[in-house]
């Protein structure tokens, strides 16, 4: 497999702490251009590509031939926009979640995609995780039994970061649009079902942000509960309850950070099995499928139609909130 070249638009901190790490480690990927705003020096990205060659602007790093495929950890109401020039530009896309805020706004993307024939898809790493994996052969496999009820909840305390993004309206912040997108889009990626009905959303607001968020759907033949905070204490769990048993994941979404991957099958008889997966980074993972993706865009786990899913939920939760 052939090298691909990457560059970064932004030096957000998620990017120097994760993304930019991810990148060089990754097999078939290459750190190799970073365009900075000027606030994070581009020197902070060196431990992980010395060689790292730096752009004074965006449109000067998708000007750069050199470049196969453009991360964006940019705010999110930036995200469509330099999708969409990036794609004209003629590099395949990797943008961070939610990659729109609007879920017709992602239509663009799609069509974008289709007509260049480039890979384009929302950073969506949990999928690329085989926690997750596991966790949907099982469910999909009978181990608990017929699908009753998922709980949901993501939660963290950012309360003291006023100047963050994810606490500014202006840039597109909120907790659903952060850590929403994890519980909401899960159950969807694990059931392969869409919400028939918004049920409950009872959000609590800080200068026009999402701050703490309780919903309820309904699905075919199961219902769901999520929880979504930016002033909690630090939790993280998806449970998803049938008849025979229940399937527990216990750091779902940064497990490194968290806790250990482990998957928990709580049996009808009282038993519990379980499986872990110590060590794997879901964001290596995720850069390697990317890049084997390039050439088969058919094999890549999280698509434009799956973020446009998600984004459409978390639409619905709004509506439903202001009812």
């Amino acid at each position: 497999m052939a090298i691909v070249n990457w560059g970064i638009l932004g030096a957000a901190k998620f990017a120097k702490e994760h993304m930019a790490p991810a990148i060089q480690a990754a097999t078939g990927a290459r750190l190799y251009g970073l365009a900075s705003n000027g606030r994070t020096p581009p020197a902070d990205f060196a431990p992980y590509q010395p060689d790292l060659k730096t752009y004074d602007s965006y449109e000067a790093l998708l000007a750069d031939p050199a470049i196969d495929a453009v991360y964006i950890p940019l705010p999110n109401h930036m995200h469509v926009e330099w999708s969409l020039k990036a794609l004209d530009a003629g590099k395949h896309v990797l943008c961070e979640k939610p990659i729109a805020m609007q879920a017709d706004e992602i239509d663009a993307l799609i069509a974008k995609r289709d007509e260049t024939g480039l890979l384009a898809a929302e950073a969506y790493m949990i999928v690329h995780h085989p926690q997750w994996q596991r966790a949907k052969h099982l469910l999909q496999d009978g181990a608990i039994g017929k699908l009753i009820h998922v709980d949901g909840h993501f939660s963290y305390d950012n309360s003291t970061d006023t100047d963050n993004i994810r606490n500014r309206s202006e840039t597109g912040g909120g907790g659903i649009p952060d850590i929403g997108v994890y519980t909401y889009g899960s159950t969807r990626w694990m059931t392969e079902q869409e919400p028939r009905e918004i049920t409950y959303a009872d959000i609590d607001f800080e200068n026009e942000v999402d701050v703490l968020a309780r919903v309820s759907a309904r699905f075919d033949g199961f219902s769901a509960h999520w929880v979504n905070s930016m002033r909690m204490n630090a939790y993280q769990e998806m449970r998803f309850v049938g008849d025979k048993g229940v399937l527990r994941l216990t750091a779902p979404f940064n497990p490194l950070v968290y806790g250990p991957a482990e998957v928990l099958v709580h049996q009808d008889n009282g038993g519990i099995r379980k499986e872990s997966f110590p060590g794997v980074n879901h964001y290596i993972e995720q850069v390697q499928n990317f890049c084997a993706a390039i050439s088969d865009p058919a094999s890549y786990a999280w698509t434009l139609e799956n973020a446009r899913g998600t984004q459409a939920m978390i639409d619905a939760v709004f509506a439903k909130a202001r009812l």
